[in-house]
């Protein structure tokens, strides 16, 4: 079985500016969000989880399961989608004409511009390679997987597992600390 997670709340969820590929720690919802998972989860079977080597998801993954034998594992295709000269920024997608309302509303639409971070086409590329090269021979052996990322990252891992198309990109609406089975 192949589970997802998107990583606890931080300061920057809370202030609604995106984050991306910047290293923002939980904050103590965040953190309580991720003890309450471990909790909930606790009889999940997991053989490992594939974890972002950002501290938001390392944080999360670490939480969620404290005390339990599943090795954790990092990698860099696991990093979120990068805003490029965007993150940090409040609110983006609320300002009219800007270039991020875009992914947001009609994400199969979406071309960053220079300095405006990754494309659909380039964030798919690596989650496509980490699920063909890591994840589908582990589930093919029979593994149990938990994989703890980000909303845009998670995202796009939906998207090929269940073949949605891209202005589907957004409709799992990815919670933080909540797993959700994919197959």
């Amino acid at each position: 079985m192949l589970y997802i997670m998107r990583h606890g709340q931080t300061q920057w969820n809370l202030e609604n500016r995106m984050q991306g590929s910047q290293d923002i720690p939980l904050n103590e919802t965040g953190i309580q969000s991720a003890k309450a998972a471990a909790i909930e989860y606790a009889k999940v079977h997991l053989d490992v989880c594939f974890c972002s080597p950002l501290i938001r998801a390392k944080q999360t993954a670490s939480l969620v399961l404290e005390g339990r034998d599943v090795p954790i594992l990092y990698d860099e295709r696991l990093r979120e989608m990068s805003f490029g000269k965007y993150e940090g920024q409040a609110k983006c997608w609320e300002i009219k004409g800007h270039p991020l309302v875009t992914l947001f509303e009609h994400p199969d639409q979406y071309v960053p511009g220079e300095g405006e971070g990754e494309s659909l086409d380039q964030l798919f590329a690596r989650t496509g390679d980490f699920l063909k090269e890591v994840i589908q021979p582990r589930l093919q052996a029979g593994e149990d997987i938990l994989i703890v990322a980000h909303g845009a990252l998670n995202s796009s891992i939906i998207c090929q597992v269940k073949g949605l198309e891209r202005k589907d990109f957004w409709s799992y609406g990815i919670e933080n600390c909540k797993m959700i089975p994919l197959l």
